[in-house]
């Protein structure tokens, strides 16, 4: 009964199209009634919950599409093309974005590993992919009408938010996207921390030695364990961060040089060749025809 209620309580939010805060950290509803096609973004640690419509997200040429029947639970910075292609006034794209708190995250799979009877998994079983599709359970459903209740309230959402944040995070540990979670932000979470680290220097020379060598990995257990995580090789991870960060710099009106210049490239051409052969246009062609609205960003 929980689903009908969240979709009652966005839909009284948002009249207008757009992105509206809650007043709890990290934690937004959003609704859009046009059809966007895909487009370059960067899906940080975070959960998206459709209650009206759906979303579709492109990962290494893989197709996603996600409604009320699953939310997509992000656990590292990836590099995505998403989008709203079915949306419409007739039937809008309803839902809510929670960021995921990596401290908050990390103490409670630390904590679950940790709790009696816990089963752990071997080390060197395979990483679950950063980004997965869940099936709403109770306990989700529950938790998360009870974090949006808070916004009637400034003085409850103050006081109570981080509680409820918590229970949340909980219940998705909890749920079929939590073995990925728990990997990101719980003990053997190598990989995670790379990204992190990544996503950070994305300006910086970097090679797979230096990579492995942080994380204390050879270059082929790096290699192997960052492909089962992200589908990606780590060469493959770090051009898409930094074609698609550049994108969406140059959707804002950035400069293409500077979009260039700010996500590690050094040659103009390179970055336009690059930028071409991945989009199918040139990036001034691309700053000529793309917006990107908030709500497909996330």
């Amino acid at each position: 009964m929980s689903k009908p209620l969240i979709k009652q309580l966005i839909e009284s939010k948002m009249s207008e199209d757009g992105m509206f805060d809650t007043g709890i950290k990290g934690v937004q509803l959003f609704r859009v009634t046009s059809p966007v096609r895909c487009a370059p973004a960067v899906y940080e640690p975070s959960v998206i919950a459709i209650v009206s419509g759906a979303k579709e997200a492109i990962l290494d040429g893989k197709r996603y599409v996600y409604d009320n029947s699953q939310y997509m639970c992000c656990s590292m910075s990836m590099p995505v093309e998403a989008g709203t292609p079915t949306a419409s006034p007739e039937k809008p794209l309803l839902g809510v974005s929670i960021s995921l708190s990596t401290k908050v995250m990390t103490e409670l799979a630390i904590e679950m590993e940790n709790a009696s009877g816990a089963i752990r998994k071997p080390q060197s079983s395979a990483i679950p992919p950063g980004f997965a599709l869940s099936e709403w359970d109770d306990d989700f459903s529950d938790a998360l009408l009870r974090l949006l209740q808070l916004g009637h309230s400034a003085a409850d959402s103050s006081i109570l938010g981080e509680g409820r944040l918590r229970e949340l995070y909980y219940a998705v540990l909890k749920g079929a996207a939590g073995e990925s979670a728990r990997r990101a932000f719980g003990v053997g979470n190598e990989i995670a921390k790379s990204i992190e680290y990544l996503s950070t220097h994305l300006n910086d020379t970097i090679t797979i030695d230096e990579m492995a060598s942080q994380i204390g990995m050879s270059r082929a257990v790096l290699h192997r364990k960052f492909k089962e995580a992200t589908s990606m090789s780590p060469i493959q991870f770090v051009k898409s961060m930094r074609l698609n960060t550049a994108a969406m710099k140059i959707a804002t009106g950035t400069n293409v040089s500077q979009a260039a210049m700010e996500v590690g490239y050094v040659s103009s051409s390179q970055f336009s060749r690059e930028f071409k052969r991945m989009y199918g246009q040139s990036p001034k062609q691309w700053s000529h025809g793309s917006q990107i609205p908030d709500s497909i960003k996330i």
